[in-house]
């Protein structure tokens, strides 16, 4: 989830690219550039690794003078692709020297297009995705049938890539004009008096305009000093939605919500989708590099998964998946308890380390001693090009983009999602599932951002729960099958948030203990399995339902879509819609990050993006 701004208008471009970018930092922040084409052509770009700091550094060692221009663009990039290096930083600059791009998203084609570029000799400078689509707009430019027209050559290109992606073009022969699109990824102008600006969001350039145009799936945007035209790929005119910003520009870095964490959750379908990107090709699972091959995946008797915090709920559902898809052991751990215990590991185990920031000390240890074991280790992580990711043998990148808020939420689901990609590839190379089967999960998983994105509007009726409950001193909630992580997810969010204890049970421990708790008005939040899933799974959790109602609790029951039995036993009731049992996970987590939000600030945590004592990324024991 980079973030990307460019400029065409009266003023500097520098200044107003180095600013849009601060305001976007929190979108991207392993690397930064900019490009400057200057008025009477050529293009000038500084990038650096590292925060955008580093860049205004370097600006200041070297001097503005060369950076002298009304036309720019900017690049805060969280690395999807190739190292957090100066190389792999952007802009990136074609071999003439004419063409600079940004990029966000990612290029799924990029191999085949690569190996052609190298093929006319031209040399790549990074190992990104990205700087094909530099390299294939110069030479649809130089040669060929859209020779010297910008705009055709821009639009051939564009038709070329597959994948989810937005692109910022500029060309040396045509100053003060820039040439975008996007496909999935975000992208916005701002029309300003004798100016037009482009941003991820409309942080890049609130203090310049109000007036914004939010653009459709697949649209072109032409932008120059005197407004926009919109293009379908085809080339045809396209339609955007006018609208005017009403946020101040402290929320206008939120994307107009009052926090991070709420934020976050909205990105969620995105972060789900842009995970999956890539890994099924041509009827087949990939992971993101070959450090395990099908053999390796084949010679494995068991997994261990390690992780902390929310990352270990979502190995929890690693395992559920896993043994059901490969028949095959797996064990989740607690990566502060893992190496400790001694266990048992071997060049036939496989350890997956689950971490967002792929700094967390106790996971990184646990990498460490098992690699000392001869185990193979393959990286779940969110941070490109960190510690453990270089660790390990393998590594699958989430790509839910930076996450502000200290809670976890769509790094969470994208792990749940990356988790469930690995047990896919071990079933595929393992052959305990068909390809025709291996298809049929695949699209059922695909199926799960649009579901997610429909599901956000409960946000509405889960404040309004939270209204009723008030300022509560203690909750509980329960699960069974999958079901249980996703109580403990949902215990996990409240305890961060609002500072109260909670507690996650599987639903058939009831009766030996956790019903002494139940008490007149206790809330309870109840994840039922779904209805057309393991019969007695769901027949059995209603009688849960029921026996906690009958000791005075006030139940917040989170059903699918269509499930009628639960409607005389539920205080509230939260509609999901329906999916298979093994993807309710992530759809039945996002009603609780709200529900843990809402009832923070009834408990006096307004600042839900930074719960007390905790922080981002634990890299200490």
């Amino acid at each position: 989830m980079c973030g990307i701004v460019g400029y065409v208008g009266k003023q500097q471009g520098l200044d107003i690219a180095l600013e849009a970018l601060r305001r976007m930092e929190y979108r991207g922040y392993d690397s930064s550039g900019i490009a400057i084409i200057g008025d009477d052509g050529g293009i000038q770009s500084v990038k650096r690794a590292g925060q955008l700091a580093n860049l205004v550094d370097k600006i200041s060692e070297t001097g503005r003078d060369h950076l002298v221009g009304h036309t720019a663009i900017g690049h805060t990039r969280w690395a999807t692709h190739g190292r957090p290096t100066d190389e792999n930083a952007h802009p990136h600059v074609s071999f003439d020297g004419k063409v600079a791009i940004v990029h966000n998203g990612i290029i799924e084609n990029f191999a085949p297009l690569r190996e052609e570029l190298e093929r006319d000799a031209i040399e790549m400078k990074s190992v990104t995705d990205s700087e094909v689509a530099a390299h294939l707009l110069a030479r649809a430019y130089n040669d060929g049938e859209t020779a010297g027209d910008f705009r055709a050559s821009a639009l051939a290109v564009l038709n070329r890539l597959e994948g989810a992606f937005t692109l910022l073009f500029t060309h040396a022969d045509h100053p003060g004009e820039i040439i975008a699109a996007r496909r999935s990824t975000p992208l916005i102008v701002g029309v300003g008096d004798g100016e037009t600006f482009l941003g991820s969001d409309v942080a890049a350039f609130i203090e310049f305009t109000r007036d914004a145009v939010e653009l459709g799936q697949d649209t072109v945007v032409v932008i120059n000093s005197d407004g926009y035209e919109l293009l379908n790929f085809d080339g045809s005119p396209a339609e955007g939605r006018p609208f005017t910003i009403d946020w101040d520009l402290a929320a206008a870095e939120k994307g107009g919500y009052d926090s991070f964490m709420i934020k976050e959750i909205h990105e969620q379908p995105a972060a789900v989708r842009d995970t999956l990107a890539g890994h099924f090709v041509d009827g087949r699972i990939r992971l993101d590099e070959d450090g395990l091959t099908d053999d390796d995946l084949r010679n494995l008797d068991k997994v261990y998964v390690v992780a902390c915090g929310s990352a270990y709920h979502s190995g929890l559902l690693a395992k559920y998946a896993i043994e059901h898809w490969v028949r095959i052991p797996v064990e989740i751990e607690v990566a502060s308890e893992f190496r400790y215990r001694d266990p048992i590991l071997d060049k036939r185990t496989l350890v997956i380390a689950v971490s967002q920031s792929g700094e967390t000390a106790d996971t990184l240890e646990a990498v460490r001693h098992a690699k000392a074991q001869g185990a193979r280790v393959l990286a779940v992580c969110n941070t490109n090009g960190a510690q453990i990711p270089r660790e390990s043998d393998a590594v699958l990148y989430t790509h839910a983009g930076p996450e502000i808020g200290v809670a976890s939420t769509k790094a969470f689901l994208a792990q749940v999602a990356a988790n469930y990609i690995v047990g896919l590839a071990l079933a595929q190379a393992r052959g305990t599932k068909y390809p025709d089967e291996i298809t049929d999960i695949w699209e059922d998983l695909e199926t799960i951002p649009a579901k997610i994105e429909k599901l956000l509007s409960c946000d509405e009726k889960v404040a309004q729960i939270a209204d009723t409950l008030g300022a509560i001193r203690t909750m509980l909630f329960l699960g069974r099958g999958v079901g249980f992580p996703v109580a403990l997810e949902g215990a996990l969010k409240l305890k961060e948030l609002a500072y109260i204890h909670a507690e996650g049970f599987p639903a058939g421990e009831l009766k030996h203990g956790p019903i002494a708790l139940i008490e007149e008005d206790l809330p309870v939040v109840v994840i039922v399995p779904s209805p057309n899933g393991v019969k007695v799974l769901h027949s059995k959790i209603v009688s849960n339902i029921q026996e906690i109602r009958a000791r005075g609790a006030k139940t917040i029951v989170i059903a699918e879509d269509g499930d009628t039995s639960v409607e005389p036993f539920a205080n509230w009731l939260i509609r999901i819609p329906e999916s298979s049992s093994i993807m309710q996970p992530l759809l039945a987590t996002v009603p609780l990050q709200f529900l843990a939000a809402d009832i923070a600030r009834h408990c006096g945590n307004d600042d839900i993006d930074k719960p007390r004592n905790l922080a981002k990324s634990v890299t200490v024991e």
